[in-house]
Parts: structure tokens; sequence; C-alpha cells
């Protein structure tokens, strides 16, 4: 049996759970598509993912950063730069991401038709 068809147990379940919910965030995705290019620093991702608050993007890049997905870099300047980067495992992520993100474009008239039909038969 293939690795994808191998059933899993609950705990199993649970931590990809976990993963799938931390990394489907609509923060997650425009931060790991933010980064995906080069290193930023806080205000130029919070410039770059419109509609963020300061307390929520820091809270994402703490999960992030806790998660392997992405570093932390403090500069030793006056103030300190800290500068944000995707690791080998963000980086890993961002492949999928992406490919998501063009099948979204890709089928989005025909979702937003899907989505009209049945909200007229539901009588909205």
């Amino acid at each position: 049996m293939s690795e994808t068809m191998r059933p899993v147990n609950q705990d199993e379940c649970q931590r990809i759970s976990g993963v799938l919910s931390r990394i489907g965030d609509k923060w997650t995705v425009q931060i790991i598509m933010t980064l995906q290019e080069r290193p930023h620093r806080f205000n130029d991702i919070k410039r770059a993912v419109e509609g963020i608050s300061q307390q929520m993007l820091t809270r994402t890049l703490k999960n992030l950063t806790r998660d392997g997905m992405i570093s932390r870099t403090v500069h030793p300047t006056v103030p300190p730069q800290v500068e944000y980067a995707l690791t080998d495992l963000g980086r890993s992520l961002s492949k999928p991401v992406v490919a998501l993100g063009l099948w979204a474009r890709a089928n989005l008239s025909q979702i937003a038709e899907k989505r009209a039909r049945y909200d007229e038969a539901q009588d909205y």
C-alpha cells in the first residue's frame, strides 16, 4: 500500500490536522508567499500582507518560527533589525502553496458560477 493510502491512527490524524490548520490559515499562506523571494523585515511583511494586524502578524510569525517554517535573525544594529526568511522546510511548503494558488486562480470563475447557482437554488 502506498504512503498516501495508508490508514492513520487517531493521534496521527489529529497532529496532521493541526499542521494543515496552520498552513491553511490565510495569513500563513500570504506570509509564506511574501518570503518566497527573499527575507523581509517585520514592517515589510506587514505592508505586503494587506489587512493583517500587528498582533496577528506577530502571532503568525512566532507560530511559523516555532514550526520551523521560517527563521528569525536579529542583526546587531541600533536599533536591532529583525529579518524573517523561509527555512528549507518553509521553501518546501511554498511549492504546493503556489500550485494550490494557481489552481484557485484557474478555477475562480467556475467556482463563482457554481456558488451563484447554488445560492439561487437555496433562495438566498
